[in-house]
Formats: structure tokens, C-alpha cells, sequence
């Protein structure tokens, strides 16, 4: 390898690449538009669920189990989400790389928009007995199967359309509209839980759900004036006369990247490990081990969200000039570093305290993991099955680092009777594999 091709691959796809086929600014202005709505959508039902889960579905759909066995279950339930994530991940990525992004992404959001509508509607237990269980695990299985391609489609949308020198900014933006879905989330949760226990437990914990409708409704009519990515349709164009339109994009995935998947896989462990024990877990350990009211879980973690929201096209701009593996990896060293120092701020007690170590956490480490993550993936695989490569990256860590992480981080709490010290270690462990990920792809080249 010349000293040229490694001061590219070291950059991972910074300015001086150029890029073929960018939109201009009205065009590129439409897609942010349209990705950023889709997204909203995804990760506000997510996180949605994940706050229901700590604080109502336990009740709720598991009553007659113990408060911990209830506790374990309800996260089991969001964990269930991530395990159909994949599977709709390849199949519709599939449709992507294949007949087009657009109506790939318009049937994630309509199966995702309606599997959190039914969500909303679901009788408890105490009204259907067992079947309630039964549906929520089904409906969360339909909404993981759709939301499985939303990120990765809008990552691949936006990366496929701006200059290849700022994807990491504007792909970064697509990450940090996931923490105005937490917002939008976490406030309607907030609002509802000031209502008397009684009406909060009866009907008011479904109004969020109902309410995504709307985000949907809007989401819906912008994406559905897209049209196609550039860099799609010159690579249709370039398959036909080549005759490779034919093969199977994951097939084709598997086949000539396979080392590129389980980089991109390894590289969101530290990632998401930590972003779901801040969004999840912290929720439910703030109020269940730590006694908190959980209110001030709520208001800390809106907090931090929104430092995170702020600082992550911050980190995908400076992705963008000094390069995503420099980036990401400073996100993984801090990711580790302040693993301890968080979770003694939570153990305090105080909202303020707490409140700090979790806007920290969020705004810098994950911050930085955030900002560059998407230019980081699209630079792995070629525009043929740029779709197919994040999908199954992203969404085969979903299932082992994300959905998991509340369901496994309860049990280490439980295990060390209330004492963080496991999930600490658990958190660290994640946040090195991430950062070996990162410097693995050092020696991959860059794709436009």
C-alpha cells in the first residue's frame, strides 16, 4: 500500500475525496428533511417503549411475577424488539440495494408507525390475562422488523446524496435527530407521569403512543417526495450494462466484504452498550434501585439528551476534518474512561449530580461515537450494497449490544445486590471492542 491510499484510508473519506453525483444545497436541504423525520419516528417509538418499560409495562403486563422477575421481563420485551431488527434490516435493505432507498424506507416507517399506533391500543393484562404478553412481544417484534432498515436507510439516503468531504457532518445530523426523538419522547412521559398514578397507570401512559401518529402522518408526506439517490442511479445504470443487477445484494455483501460486516458490527458495541444504559437502564435504576422519584431519571435524561443532540454534529464536523477513526475512537477512550465517574454521580443520589455525569457521558463520548459513525459505515461498502452493509452491521450489534443492554445490566445489578460495579465493567468492555473496530478499518479502503 503507497503512502497516498494510507493518508486515505487514515482519513476515512475527509475532504480532498471527491465525490461523483452530489446533490446541490435545495436538494440535499429536502433529503436531511425527509431522513431526519423518518428517523424521529424510529427512535421515538423506541425509546418510548424503553422508558414504558421501567415504569408501566412491568406493572402492567407482567403483575403476577415479583417486582424484579416483572422488571427482567419488561425489558426482555424491549430486548425482543431488536432480535426481528436484523431479519427486517436484510429484507428491506435488500429492497433498497435492489428496486431503490425510497420505497424501502416508505414501508420501515409505515410498518414502525403502525406497530407503535397498535402499541398505544393494546389492552393489559388485567383486561385480556396472558394475551396481552403475547400481542406486546408480536407488535414489538413487527416494530423492530421495520425500524431494523430506518437508520441505516436514512444514513445511506444522506451519505449517498452530499459531498463524500462532509458526510460525516450531515450523516451525523441523521444520528443527533435520534436525541430530538428521545426529547419529544421523554417530555410526553414526563407530562403524562404529572397526572395521579391511577389515570397515569389506567390511560395516560398511552398517549405518547397514540400521539406518534402524528410524526408519522408528516414523516410519510415528505418522504414520499423524494426521489432516488444519485449515487444509486448510476450504479443501477453501471449493473445493467455489467449485467450484475441479477446477483443478490447480501450474497454479494457476504461474499466480497465479510470483514468489513464484523468491523462495522464490532465497532457500534461500545456505542450502543452505553447509549441504552443512559436512554434505558438509567431510568429504571434511578428509580428502582436508587429510590429516586422518577421524575428526575426523566429530567436528567432530557438534559442529557440534549447536550448530545448539540454535540454530535459538532463531532461529525471535526469527523469530517481530522478524520472518523480519530473521532470514534477518542468517543470509545472516553466511553471507557468515565465508566466509573458516571455511575458514582448516579449513585449519589442527587438530580444535579446525576444529571452532569449523564450529560458528560452523552454529550462527549457519545457524542463522538454519534458524529462519526455514519460516515464511518458508508465508507465501508460500495454504493451496491452500501444498504445491505450498514443494516447488517448495525442490526446484528442491535441485537447483542443495544436490546440487551437494559435486560443485561438489570441482572448485573441484582447479581451484585444494587452495586454498579458489573455494568461498569460490562460498559468498558463494549467501548474496547469498539475502539479495535476502529483501528481494524485502518486498513480497509474507502468507498465514495
Amino acid at each position: 500500500m503507497n503512502n497516498s491510499s494510507a493518508m486515505e484510508i487514515r482519513q476515512s473519506g475527509d475532504a480532498g475525496v471527491a465525490s461523483s453525483g452530489a446533490a446541490d444545497k435545495k436538494t440535499i436541504r429536502k433529503v436531511m428533511t425527509a431522513s431526519v423525520a423518518g428517523t424521529v419516528i424510529e427512535w421515538y417509538d423506541y425509546s418510548l417503549y424503553g422508558a414504558a418499560a421501567g415504569l408501566v409495562i412491568n406493572k402492567l403486563f407482567f403483575p403476577s411475577l415479583s417486582p424484579t422477575a416483572a422488571m427482567l421481563a419488561a425489558f426482555a420485551t424491549f430486548a425482543v424488539g431488536f432480535l426481528s431488527r436484523p431479519l427486517g434490516g436484510v429484507i428491506i435493505a435488500h429492497m433498497g440495494d435492489r428496486y431503490g432507498r425510497k420505497p424501502a424506507l416508505i414501508f420501515a416507517l409505515t410498518l414502525m408507525g403502525a406497530s407503535t399506533l397498535a402499541l398505544g391500543l393494546l389492552p393489559s393484562y388485567y383486561t385480556i390475562g396472558v394475551l396481552a404478553p403475547i400481542i406486546l412481544v408480536i407488535l414489538r417484534l413487527a416494530q423492530g422488523f421495520g425500524a431494523g432498515a430506518e437508520l441505516a436507510g436514512a444514513q445511506t439516503f444522506v451519505a449517498e446524496y452530499v459531498p463524500v468531504s462532509e458526510r460525516g457532518f450531515y450523516t451525523s445530523i441523521i444520528n443527533a435527530s435520534t436525541g430530538i426523538a428521545i426529547i419529544l419522547s421523554t417530555s410526553a412521559f414526563c407530562l403524562v407521569t404529572l397526572l395521579p398514578d391511577e389515570a397515569f397507570m389506567s390511560w395516560g401512559w398511552r398517549v405518547p403512543f397514540l400521539v406518534s401518529v402524528l410524526l408519522f402522518a408528516v414523516s410519510m408526506y415528505i418522504r414520499k417526495n423524494l426521489d432516488e439517490t444519485p449515487q444509486y442511479m448510476e450504479a443501477m445504470e453501471r449493473a445493467a450494462e455489467e449485467k450484475k443487477k441479477k446477483k443478490t445484494p447480501i450474497l454479494e455483501l457476504l461474499t466480497n466484504s465479510p470483514k468489513q460486516v464484523i468491523c462495522g458490527f464490532m465497532s457500534l458495541a461500545g456505542h450502543q452498550a452505553n447509549g441504552y444504559a443512559l436512554s434505558v437502564f438509567s431510568l429504571s435504576y434511578m428509580a428502582n434501585t436508587l429510590g429516586m422519584p422518577k421524575s428526575y431519571g426523566l429530567m436528567a435524561l432530557m438534559i442529557a439528551v440534549t447536550g448530545n443532540t448539540i454535540m454530535t454534529p459538532v463531532m461529525g464536523k471535526l469527523a469530517d476534518r481530522f478524520g472518523t477513526t480519530a473521532i470514534f475512537s477518542f468517543g470509545a477512550l472516553f466511553l471507557f474512561a468515565f465508566a466509573f465517574p458516571l455511575f458514582w454521580l448516579l449513585g449519589t443520589g442527587n438530580i444535579v449530580l446525576g444529571a452532569l455525569g449523564m450529560t458528560i457521558a452523552y454529550s462527549i463520548g457519545h457524542g463522538a461515537t454519534s458524529g462519526a459513525q455514519g460516515a464511518f459505515l458508508a465508507n465501508l461498502f460500495p454504493t451496491r450494497y452500501r444498504y445491505s452493509g450498514i443494516a447488517l452491521s448495525r442490526e446484528m450489534n442491535s441485537v447483542i449490544f443495544a436490546g440487551s443492554t437494559p435486560l443485561i445490566a438489570t441482572y448485573l445489578v441484582t447479581l451484585a445486590d444494587g452495586a454498579p460495579t458489573y455494568v461498569i465493567f460490562y460498559l468498558m468492555f463494549s467501548s474496547l471492542l469498539t475502539l479495535a473496530a476502529v483501528q481494524m478499518a485502518k486498513t480497509f479502503k474507502v468507498h465514495e
